[in-house]
């Protein structure tokens, strides 16, 4: 009887282990059918477009092994459309949490694969699944967009899906940091979730983002054009503002929103993070280079982003939408290992003079920095407003007021520096003291007025001038008298508009106090359910 029981025993045993082997062994194959994603003949084919999958976006993106799927075994909901027929693990994306540089993500990657990487119900349901579970855990949400649009088997409930995901696109914004990544085409109501989010990369040749296509815009209008002259990555990048980055291929993009991200905190309750430079040993050293930038002739212009490069660490500086309105420039850098957004005239381009487009650019960049405890350098060398009908009747009041609102609404740190013009309102509007600016530097070329010194002249003395036995010579008295009464930073300087006027090769040291003694800042705005900004 004893050895009998044994028998049963190992007879037992064997069908227990015999059992859990092939639920494993169901388990592992389940996986690998997910893994395949629409089939090996739709994978070939994404790759003979020059594109990865959804999957190898995700390992390419994130820090080796850091990936975690969710969902992974969800199918579609059965249509009367054929669909019902072919059940994909996981439907058309792919979901999950992982890190990049060793902090939390979440991230979702459409599968081009699936049918088309449409927007089915279930792919809605997963999409809204990590976006709460990233504002739960404070963590970035990047979107990885592949997709042919809402899938028209299934109606209204994939145009449901869309609204899902715009209502936490917007509940999200200024909570975490919202990036998309547009990899292939996004068209139709697609378009409005990367919209809603703070950067949208793209990838030249094969991302793709307009309303409506051009066959459509054909029968219509009877214009001609490509989807790449449409709705491409130069296209969005020069011409609508649309795009903030653009990279030539797949690997370079996802390597720059891995490189945004490490000037970023994880969400608005935190500061961004902190990194060491060799540069900071040198902190205190004056910059010679600075002297010979800027010319003493004021209508000569010179690039700015030569100014730039020597004051952050390293030179190291990411351009945010390089490509559109050039007459502002806006973008992130260190500063003594301190992540700062640097707003900037250019006066290479239209003698950096605002205008529509730039006033938009601008103020959307200080708003972002806001949101998520980025201080703010501001460097200003600005004529004044564009001046035009385009101008007046495109909106100019209303869109420089944008920049207005931006900077005195922002509670960051805020450091603006004078290099030479500041003329008019566009004084104003950069960063001045009148808008909170916390402190604000003059180098001793600087001119600080309502107008440069000869346009003032011809105004108020014409006159004067004009009787004059030798006018040429009363002009340049007056000009000359009119910048030593007011077109000079000491007399903003007097009246406490400018904090100190120093000497240029400091503007780095000075900078670097700046945010030391602001590292702890606290500012409020009135008590209110939020602002009315021009938009």
């Amino acid at each position: 009887m004893v050895e009998s029981s044994f028998i049963w025993y190992d007879l037992t045993s064997m069908t227990v282990n015999n059992r859990r082997n092939t639920k494993l062994e169901r388990l592992h194959k389940l996986r690998e059918e997910a893994q395949m994603g629409g089939g090996q003949k739709r994978i070939d084919q994404q790759h003979a477009r020059g594109k990865m999958t959804a999957r190898e976006r995700i390992s390419r993106l994130l820090d080796v092994g850091s990936f975690h799927e969710l969902d992974r075994f969800v199918t579609h909901r059965s249509t009367d459309f054929g669909l019902h027929e072919q059940k994909y693990l996981g439907d058309a994306v792919v979901t999950g949490s992982g890190k990049i540089n060793g902090r939390p993500v979440f991230v979702y990657s459409q599968d081009f694969t699936v049918f088309g990487g449409s927007l089915s119900e279930v792919v809605g349901e997963k999409i809204c699944k990590v976006m709460d579970l990233a504002m739960k855990s404070g963590a970035p949400i990047i979107g990885l967009n592949d997709s042919g649009g809402a899938r028209i088997q299934e109606g209204v409930a994939s145009l449901g899906g869309y609204g899902d995901i715009f209502l936490r696109n917007t509940l999200a914004s200024g909570v975490v940091p919202q990036i998309s990544v547009i990899l292939g085409p996004s068209a139709g109501g697609a378009v409005y979730s990367p919209a809603l989010t703070d950067f949208i990369f793209m990838v030249q040749g094969t991302g793709q983002m307009y309303i409506t296509g051009p066959d459509v815009i054909k029968a219509v209008t009877g214009e001609n054009v490509t989807h790449e002259e449409l709705g491409g990555a130069i296209a969005h990048a020069t011409k609508s503002g649309i795009c903030h980055f653009v990279s030539e291929n797949e690997d370079k993009c996802l390597d720059e929103v891995r490189r945004l991200l490490s000037f970023l905190p994880s969400n608005n309750m935190e500061d961004p993070p902190l990194t060491e430079t060799p540069e900071q040993k040198g902190a205190n050293k004056l910059i010679d280079k600075l002297l010979e930038i800027v010319p003493e002739d004021t209508n000569q212009p010179y690039d700015m982003k030569d100014l730039i490069s020597y004051l952050i660490d390293n030179g190291d500086f990411m351009e945010v939408l390089a490509g559109y309105a050039q007459n502002i420039i806006v973008g992130f850098a260190r500063i003594d290992g301190r992540p700062v957004g640097i707003v900037a005239n250019q006066p290479k381009v239209m003698s950096g003079v605002l205008d529509i487009e730039s006033s938009m650019k601008g103020a959307r960049f200080v708003r972002f920095c806001d949101s998520f405890n980025v201080p703010i350098i501001t460097l200003v060398d600005v004529p004044g407003f564009m001046p035009g009908t385009h101008q007046e009747y495109g909106g100019i009041i209303r869109h420089g007021a944008k920049m207005i609102y931006a900077y005195a609404e922002a509670t960051v740190p805020k450091i603006t520096v004078i290099t030479r013009k500041a003329y008019g309102g566009a004084y104003i509007v950069m960063g001045s003291k009148h808008l909170r600016t916390d402190i604000n530097y003059a180098w001793p070329s600087s001119e600080i007025a309502v107008m440069g010194a000869e346009g003032a002249v011809g105004v108020i003395s014409r006159e004067e001038i004009s009787k004059s036995e030798n006018p040429e010579d009363t002009r340049r008295k007056l000009i000359a008298d009119y910048q030593e009464k007011f077109n000079n930073p000491y007399v903003a300087a007097n009246r406490g508009f400018i904090d100190e006027v120093i000497d240029p090769r400091e503007t780095r040291t000075k900078i670097i106090t700046a945010l030391e003694i602001l590292e702890n800042k606290r500012d409020s705005l009135p008590p209110k359910k939020h602002g009315n900004i021009p938009l």
